[in-house]
């Protein structure tokens, strides 16, 4: 059975167009991706690349193409919370990257990763039978602590990738980003806020009097700068002094950070490097941040928690891999979790350009701990909105993927049982509404060597 269906959605689009396509997957366990639970017997209906509805009791529309999902579960694609898809090849040389982390670029914050986006990469298209259909991109960090902007791209099998570009500024602080700023953390966050300093600089915006004293504000308190007295800034300043060390064009980039309209996501493990990074936007307060691995996060979940951060976790770190780690536990999340922090899944460090099926492996573990007794976990519904709406909403894209509710891109997929469970597989993929192929090529090898006989040898091996 696996694959058929894949190929039968495959068949149809090929005769109708996906624009003009009315499909109902009916009969099977569906699962939101809201953080609810999933829901037996349910029917997901799917027009003009949207969804037009998903639930228990929904009508059919008259003249749709109906897919029997009995025995299966129907859900969003899922979203790599952090990865370098399309960035990177296989590890059989650096010829096949075209990432930040080693160039000789003089930008860094100014880098726009979108053009270096390869729709066509192996890794997608694993991804994308592994039901991931949209994926958060970030560059690495290459000399500086500044990584440059992520995007945020579909694993459809077109040409056409990049759905959000500049969607974030990426900056590597904690261990990795002192090793990148001389050497010490001190350095580190001493860079950091220098270059805001400098973006501030060059907009000609001041900081409000008195906001170094003021408590720490939530993510989108209005008007956190004013522009200089009397005048409405209209555009970068064009004197700068001679005291910087950014180039012109990295510290326009931050400008956006700065006021707040640019996320940015900061990577970062030991609990009072989190404190320090929050304590940020006290000279900063437009920030707009999201915490990346975050290991010891649970040390300090309710200041995270008060600050509104969103945290996109590296799910099950349970071991001390460095002295940034010590306190590393398979309940993080699920004690972040119950201190209200919202939280999504990313695998930053753990292979995020070739392995995001593992993201699913670990949203599931997370349910499994929940079973531990003294741990922390979660529940289904919210481990399966941890790789589905909480990786949108932290790009503020919720309201597009993420989820079947209505209105939203029609990124589905079928699966052959829970697809939190290592052994259920993707037997169709839809992305905007459009079947996609759900082989690589990996299966292509498989395919072509399962069964040698002499006329598929070489023919060196003939003779």
């Amino acid at each position: 059975m696996i694959r058929l269906l894949a190929a039968a959605a495959l068949a149809a689009a090929a005769v109708t167009p996906a624009s003009a396509q009315t499909i109902a997957i009916v009969g099977g366990t569906v699962a939101l991706g809201d953080g609810s639970e999933p829901i037996v017997g349910g029917t997901v209906v799917l027009r003009n690349g949207r969804i037009v509805s998903a639930g228990a009791g929904r009508r059919v529309p008259a003249g749709a193409r109906i897919i029997d999902a009995a025995g299966k579960w129907v859900a969003p694609g899922m979203i790599a919370g952090f990865s370098r898809l399309g960035l990177a090849e296989v590890d059989l040389g650096a010829d096949g990257a075209d990432d930040t982390e080693a160039n000789g670029s003089p930008f860094n914050a100014a880098i726009d990763i979108a053009p270096s986006i390869n729709p066509k990469a192996s890794t997608i298209a694993v991804g994308r039978a592994d039901g991931v259909t949209r994926a958060i991109v970030a560059p690495s960090a290459g000399r500086s602590i500044f990584a440059g902007q992520g995007a945020v791209i579909d694993l459809g099998d077109d040409l056409d990738a990049v759905m959000r570009p500049r969607a974030f500024q990426f900056v590597e602080l904690g261990e990795g980003g002192a090793g990148k700023a001389g050497g010490s953390r001190a350095s580190a966050f001493t860079l950091f806020r220098n270059a805001l300093r400098e973006a501030r600089d060059l907009a000609g915006m001041r900081p409000i009097a008195g906001s170094a004293g003021r408590a720490l504000p939530r993510q989108g308190d209005d008007i956190p700068y004013v522009s200089r007295e009397d005048v409405r800034l209209t555009g970068l300043d064009a004197r700068r002094s001679d005291d910087v060390l950014l180039t012109r064009f990295d510290a326009a980039a931050l400008v956006p950070v700065l006021r707040g309209q640019q996320l940015l996501l900061v990577h970062v493990e030991r609990a009072v490097d989190i404190r320090n990074v929050l304590r940020l936007r006290s000279e900063f307060p437009a920030l707009r941040l999201a915490l990346v691995g975050a290991t010891e996060a649970w040390m300090v979940a309710p200041e995270i928690a008060r600050s509104g951060t969103w945290v996109i976790a590296s799910a099950l770190n349970d071991l001390p891999a460095s002295f940034e780690q010590l306190a590393a536990t398979q309940s993080n999340v699920g004690r972040l979790r119950t201190a209200g922090v919202k939280v999504a899944i990313g695998m930053i460090g753990e292979d995020d350009t070739r392995r995001q099926r593992n993201q699913r492996q670990n949203a599931g573990n997370l349910v499994a701990v929940s079973r531990i007794p003294g741990a922390s976990g979660v529940s289904w519904g919210d481990a399966f909105a941890m790789v589905t709406s909480r990786p949108a909403q932290v790009m503020g894209l919720d309201d597009q993927i993420g989820s079947l509710k209505a209105g939203a891109r029609a990124d589905v997929v079928i699966w052959s049982g829970d697809p939190l469970e290592n052994a259920s597989r993707p037997e169709a993929v839809w992305i905007d509404g459009v079947a996609q192929p759900l082989d690589s090529h990996q299966t292509k090898l498989r395919d072509r060597y399962r069964d040698l006989t002499r006329r598929d040898l070489p023919e060196a091996y003939r003779r």
